[in-house]
Protein backbone atom coordinates (compact mmCIF):
# COMPACT_ATOMS: atom_id res chain seq x y z
CA UNK A 1 0.00 0.00 0.00
CA UNK A 2 1.15 3.22 -0.74
CA UNK A 3 0.81 6.24 1.47
CA UNK A 4 1.63 9.64 0.49
CA UNK A 5 0.98 13.29 1.63
CA UNK A 6 0.97 14.43 -1.93
CA UNK A 7 -2.30 14.04 -4.35
CA UNK A 8 -0.52 11.74 -6.96
CA UNK A 9 2.47 9.05 -7.01
CA UNK A 10 5.10 9.69 -9.75
CA UNK A 11 4.78 6.81 -12.08
CA UNK A 12 1.44 5.95 -11.78
CA UNK A 13 -2.26 7.91 -12.54
CA UNK A 14 -5.47 7.39 -10.52
CA UNK A 15 -7.88 5.45 -12.23
CA UNK A 16 -10.77 5.54 -10.00
CA UNK A 17 -11.29 6.97 -6.48
CA UNK A 18 -12.45 4.91 -3.54
CA UNK A 19 -13.16 7.60 -1.11
CA UNK A 20 -12.37 8.92 1.84
CA UNK A 21 -10.61 6.80 4.16
CA UNK A 22 -9.91 7.33 8.21
CA UNK A 23 -8.30 5.64 10.88
CA UNK A 24 -8.04 6.85 14.91
CA UNK A 25 -7.35 6.27 17.81
CA UNK A 26 -8.30 7.86 21.50
CA UNK A 27 -5.24 7.52 23.95
CA UNK A 28 -5.00 9.12 27.30
CA UNK A 29 -1.86 10.07 29.51
CA UNK A 30 -0.21 7.86 32.00
CA UNK A 31 0.16 8.68 35.75
CA UNK A 32 3.70 7.84 35.71
CA UNK A 33 3.74 10.25 32.49
CA UNK A 34 2.67 13.04 34.07
CA UNK A 35 5.23 12.55 36.95
CA UNK A 36 7.96 12.81 34.62
CA UNK A 37 6.75 15.40 32.43
CA UNK A 38 6.23 17.42 35.81
CA UNK A 39 10.11 17.09 36.32
CA UNK A 40 10.99 17.94 32.88
CA UNK A 41 8.37 21.03 32.71
CA UNK A 42 11.17 22.23 35.77
CA UNK A 43 14.17 21.08 34.32
CA UNK A 44 13.22 21.50 30.55
CA UNK A 45 14.12 19.31 27.46
CA UNK A 46 11.76 16.51 25.52
CA UNK A 47 9.09 14.73 26.96
CA UNK A 48 9.99 11.07 25.94
CA UNK A 49 6.88 9.42 27.54
CA UNK A 50 4.90 11.94 25.36
CA UNK A 51 6.52 11.49 22.39
CA UNK A 52 6.77 7.91 22.26
CA UNK A 53 2.68 8.06 23.24
CA UNK A 54 2.08 9.81 20.13
CA UNK A 55 4.00 8.14 17.66
CA UNK A 56 2.16 4.63 18.66
CA UNK A 57 -0.57 6.51 18.56
CA UNK A 58 0.27 8.46 14.56
CA UNK A 59 1.15 4.48 13.69
CA UNK A 60 -1.79 3.20 14.81
CA UNK A 61 -4.36 5.94 13.45
CA UNK A 62 -2.41 5.42 9.98
CA UNK A 63 -2.25 1.22 9.81
CA UNK A 64 -6.10 1.64 10.85
CA UNK A 65 -6.46 3.61 7.97
CA UNK A 66 -4.77 1.61 5.64
CA UNK A 67 -7.06 -1.64 7.28
CA UNK A 68 -9.88 0.64 5.74
CA UNK A 69 -7.99 1.39 2.47
CA UNK A 70 -8.10 -2.59 1.83
CA UNK A 71 -10.86 -3.46 2.47
CA UNK A 72 -11.87 -1.03 -0.72
CA UNK A 73 -9.23 -2.83 -2.35
CA UNK A 74 -6.94 0.35 -3.00
CA UNK A 75 -3.68 0.53 -3.86
CA UNK A 76 -2.91 3.87 -2.45
CA UNK A 77 -3.75 6.53 -0.19
CA UNK A 78 -2.85 9.77 -1.22
CA UNK A 79 -3.38 13.16 0.40
CA UNK A 80 -2.83 11.72 3.35
CA UNK A 81 -3.41 14.21 6.72
CA UNK A 82 -3.60 13.74 10.72
CA UNK A 83 -5.61 16.05 12.83
CA UNK A 84 -5.87 15.44 16.81
CA UNK A 85 -8.45 17.00 19.17
CA UNK A 86 -8.59 16.75 23.50
CA UNK A 87 -11.54 14.32 23.66
CA UNK A 88 -11.28 15.40 27.76
CA UNK A 89 -8.06 16.34 30.14
CA UNK A 90 -5.18 13.72 29.65
CA UNK A 91 -6.95 12.29 26.54
CA UNK A 92 -6.92 13.07 22.45
CA UNK A 93 -7.80 11.89 19.80
CA UNK A 94 -5.03 11.11 16.37
CA UNK A 95 -6.84 10.99 13.20
CA UNK A 96 -4.92 9.97 10.02
CA UNK A 97 -7.14 10.44 6.59
CA UNK A 98 -6.84 10.14 3.10
CA UNK A 99 -8.31 9.13 -0.43
CA UNK A 100 -8.45 5.78 -1.10
CA UNK A 101 -7.48 5.45 -4.75
CA UNK A 102 -6.52 2.70 -7.68
CA UNK A 103 -3.63 3.12 -9.49
CA UNK A 104 -2.24 2.13 -13.15
CA UNK A 105 1.63 2.85 -14.10
CA UNK A 106 1.36 5.55 -16.78
CA UNK A 107 2.84 3.99 -20.26
CA UNK A 108 5.95 5.75 -21.44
Amino acid sequence: MIITTTEFVPGYEVVESLGIVTGSTVRAKHIGSDIAALFKNIAGGEIKAYTDLLEQSRKMAIQRMIDEAERLGADAVIGVRFSTSSIMQGAAEILAFGTAVKLAKKEG
